[in-house]
């Protein structure tokens, strides 16, 4: 019992020293300092750093008796690396007059609100998927089952009505129990 106890202090002690680190070296900007960001849940963290380290168990467990714990335990730390990689990398930092979005493998890109031009709704397995069309072409996706969507959209929504002039009662399409902030996509 006081093992289990110790892996789940070290593993939450883990996440938390990963998430702090990695904040100060790669997150200088003003709006990673608001406090207001939609990440993932920190159950990416917990079960990538779980499974890291069942993973590294088994390595050490079938190294050189059992060919089958150590592929697996590879395996097992890949996916907990991966997991780990993905919680860190992702989010979405905002102000009230801009927002950076940050993913794996891309440069951390800012964006005005007002250079949100529409969104489109997706439905995937139960959660709603927001992908606001920017006008450079790229466009932003955010989950529903995110922390902070809710927020961050409502605050893109103002920023988006101050920085383009508009009202809120020229915008009919605007129905935040349906998910809908912004013009949907026209359809050629």
């Amino acid at each position: 019992m006081i093992v289990v106890i110790l892996v789940v202090l070290v593993t939450f002690g883990l996440c938390w020293l990963c998430d702090k680190g990695f904040a100060k070296i790669f997150r200088n900007q003003e709006q990673h300092h608001t406090g207001l960001a939609v990440r993932l849940s920190k159950r990416y963290a917990v079960f990538g750093l779980l499974s890291a380290v069942l993973g590294l168990s088994a390595v050490f467990a079938g190294a050189g008796k059992n060919t089958l714990l150590l592929v697996g335990g590879i395996v097992l730390i890949l996916l907990g690396l991966g997991l780990v990689t993905y919680y860190l990398s992702f989010g979405i930092f905002y102000d009230q007059r801009s927002f950076l979005y940050t993913t794996f493998g891309k440069r951390t890109k800012e964006y005005r609100f007002g250079d949100i031009v529409s969104q489109q709704l997706y439905n995937s397995y139960g959660t709603i998927l927001i992908e606001l069309h920017m006008k450079d072409g790229s466009s932003v996706t955010v989950q529903s089952t995110t922390d902070g969507v809710y927020p961050f959209l409502d605050a893109a929504f103002a920023g988006w009505l101050e920085q383009t002039g508009k009202t809120e009662a020229d915008c009919r399409f605007h129905d935040p129990a349906n998910s809908v902030w912004f013009p949907p996509v026209e359809v050629e």
